[in-house]
C-alpha cells in the first residue's frame, strides 16, 4: 500500500516521456547530430527541476521524516576516476544503443521487445557493477 503513490508516479513519469518522445530514437539521433532542440529542452527544464528540488530538499535537512528519522543528505566521498569512468561506459551504452536509461521501463511498459533486452542488459550491467565495485579505482 505504501508504494502506490511510487507507482502513480512511475506510470505519470512513463506516460509523459512518451508523449513528450524523450524515448523517441529518431528525437535522441536529431539530438546527437544537433538537429534539433527538442531534447536539450527537455534535459534543461530536468536539470531545472532536479535543482529547484534539491534547493526545497535542503530545506528540510534535520526535520523529521515521514518514518520519523532525522531527514539527512550524506556526503559523498570524492574520487577522480568515478565520474568520468561512470559518464564513459553511460555515454558508450547511451551511443551504442541510443536510448538512455530513463525510457527503457516506459518502453517495457508499451510493448516493445528491444527494449526489454536493453533492460536486461542494464539490471545484468548493474549487478555487474556492485560485484566489482570494491576492486575499481575511486
Amino acid at each position: 500500500m505504501r508504494l502506490i503513490p511510487y507507482v502513480i508516479a512511475g506510470i505519470v513519469f512513463g506516460f509523459t516521456l512518451m508523449k513528450s518522445e524523450a524515448a523517441s530514437w529518431y528525437r535522441i539521433q536529431e539530438m546527437f547530430h544537433f538537429q534539433a532542440f527538442h531534447m536539450y529542452g527537455i534535459m534543461i527544464s530536468a536539470v531545472l527541476t532536479g535543482f529547484i528540488g534539491a534547493q526545497a530538499f535542503r530545506l528540510l535537512v534535520g526535520r523529521p521524516s515521514l518514518e520519523g528519522a532525522p531527514i539527512a543528505i550524506p556526503r559523498k566521498t570524492p574520487g577522480r576516476f568515478r565520474y568520468p569512468l561512470g559518464g564513459l561506459v553511460f555515454g558508450l551504452g547511451w551511443g551504442a544503443i541510443g536510448l538512455c536509461p530513463g525510457p527503457i521501463f516506459a518502453l517495457v511498459g508499451s510493448g516493445s521487445l528491444g527494449a526489454a533486452v536493453v533492460l536486461g542488459g542494464a539490471l545484468h550491467g548493474t549487478w555487474l557493477y556492485g560485484a566489482v565495485e570494491r576492486y575499481l579505482p575511486s
